[in-house]
């Protein structure tokens, strides 16, 4: 593989460091995309006491050539205890916020919303204090599946868009880079109240007009936060990294998402989705307006 710039070079995370959140994890016996996604942060965020939980895993029903989450394993059926388990590692772990996110289960008839919605249920009975990112799939489209999850009530919505739409057919083959922008176009429309998200990441091929032109559409769909980070080849099985992209370049993406409206963007090599996802709490006092304005709209109709 290619060799990694300095600014890619992270410490490997320390036992004393991050023991704790590990034995919570295997404690409760929970995936975290932290582990299964190879991510380079996960020194840095087990020290601080916080994890991105993986539910209805660890086998995934898609084959992303760029993900190092396994999809040759057959996918379990939805383990009923899950939710309350995520809850009390929530619990246990003290989160502020959390985000809990999700291999794709094209095999289940909702692909997966309804679990998450017990989980959202779970966190909020045994911790009403925590703020919930959920980081979802695409559905296949399912717009009833969708709204189900909307309806549990999450403060941010998150869906990433990987890449660019010229790449979709090599990175993200059994997505549609469409029905990406459709899905978090009909979050807002279900439920303005609730922040949308959504993430890319470089170093794929794509060019400089390219991601700003990623970013013109999410905006379109009024996407609040954007995160943009390197891909980083997880084996020699995965796809290539094309290019390593500078920090500068990194920085000019932030500010031109900042000159579009976004509200947060998070921009940077070591950048991923959930990357300081509890920053989004400084948004919340705007999301209890839009949550209060939506919910008056919706009872005057």
């Amino acid at each position: 593989m290619t060799v990694k710039p300095d600014w890619l070079r992270v410490k490997a995370p320390q036992w004393e460091r991050v023991g704790n959140v590990k034995e919570i994890l295997r404690d409760l016996a929970l995936n975290t995309v932290c582990e299964e996604a190879s991510c380079p942060n996960i020194g840095e965020c087990f020290k601080a006491g916080t994890a991105t939980f993986l539910i209805m895993g660890p086998a995934c029903t898609r084959a992303c050539p760029y993900c190092d989450i396994d999809f040759e394993k057959k996918p379990l059926p939805l383990d009923p205890t899950e939710p309350a388990r995520v809850a009390e590692a929530v619990r246990r772990m003290k989160l502020n916020h959390v985000v809990i996110t999700s291999v794709n289960r094209d095999d289940l008839p909702d692909g997966g919303a309804l679990q998450f919605v017990r989980c959202i249920e779970a966190v909020r009975t045994i911790s009403p204090h925590t703020t919930i990112e959920v980081l979802i799939p695409d559905l296949c489209g399912h717009w009833e599946a969708l709204e189900l999850i909307l309806q549990a009530q999450p403060e941010v919505l998150n869906h990433n868009t990987e890449t660019v739409r010229s790449l979709y057919r090599r990175v993200r083959p059994q997505g549609n880079y469409q029905r990406t922008m459709e899905l978090l176009q009909r979050s807002r429309q279900m439920a303005p109240w609730i922040y949308t998200k959504s993430g890319i990441m470089a170093g794929l091929g794509e060019t400089d007009e390219e991601v700003r032109q990623v970013m013109r559409d999410l905006r379109a769909v009024d996407c609040d936060i954007l995160t943009i980070g390197q891909y980083l080849q997880p084996s020699q099985k995965h796809l290539k990294v094309d290019e390593f992209i500078t920090p500068e370049q990194f920085a000019a993406w932030k500010a031109f998402g900042e000159e579009l409206g976004f509200l947060q963007v998070v921009s940077s090599p070591l950048t991923r989705s959930s990357y300081h996802a509890e920053e989004v709490r400084g948004l919340m006092e705007r999301y209890a307006r839009r949550r209060d304005e939506g919910t008056k709209g919706q009872g005057e109709k």
